[in-house]
């Protein structure tokens, strides 16, 4: 246990308590909470193409973004660095993972260093009548000082970048004979 102010241990060195919540489905107070769901298009192959592109790192790639890590997959435990704008580093490692027939996917959750505070989710789920969604949660607050001078830009930004993993991940999940 990791402690930031010495009155509050935090688990496995991660920089807040509420480690695990997306899988919950809440959002601790003194988080802003956001959610951004991606209609990816339909059948099992399109489901299984996506959730192999989260599971593997391939949409956070495409993304753009640079991506550092030793795994070659999302697995609880492993450390992932992702960097925006080759400047901004943003360490963390994934809490947990779920492996369903109709649902796949993980979360990570912020080390310190990270500009902001919380936990992140990936999640590729197929409905009944077989459209495939990815939906990413959060819930984040300011870490550094220019995450909270950033305020509501900061928000568009995280709600922009999830927006584009759904753009990302329909191009990268879609029909290769199309």
């Amino acid at each position: 246990m990791s402690h930031t102010d010495g009155s509050h241990p935090l688990p496995d060195g991660f920089t807040y308590e509420a480690v695990g919540a997306t899988r919950e489905g809440r959002c601790p107070p003194g988080f802003h909470e956001m959610q951004v769901r991606t209609r990816l298009g339909e059948g099992t192959d399109l489901f299984e193409r996506a959730a192999h592109a989260v599971h593997t790192w391939e949409m956070h790639r495409a993304l753009g973004v640079g991506l550092h890590t030793d795994a070659p997959e999302a697995a609880p435990g492993v450390d992932v660095t992702v960097t925006l704008g080759g400047v901004i580093k943003a360490p963390c490692r994934v809490v947990w993972t779920v492996d369903e027939p109709r649902r796949k996917g993980w979360a990570y959750g912020t080390l310190p260093g990270h500009p902001e505070t919380g936990e992140e989710s990936f999640v590729v789920a197929r409905t009944g009548d077989g459209t495939v969604w990815l939906t990413v949660t959060a819930y984040s607050r300011p870490a550094k000082w220019y995450a909270r001078a950033g305020g509501a830009a900061t928000r568009g930004l995280q709600h922009a970048y999830a927006r584009r993993c759904g753009v990302v991940l329909r191009r990268l999940a879609g029909d290769p004979k199309e």
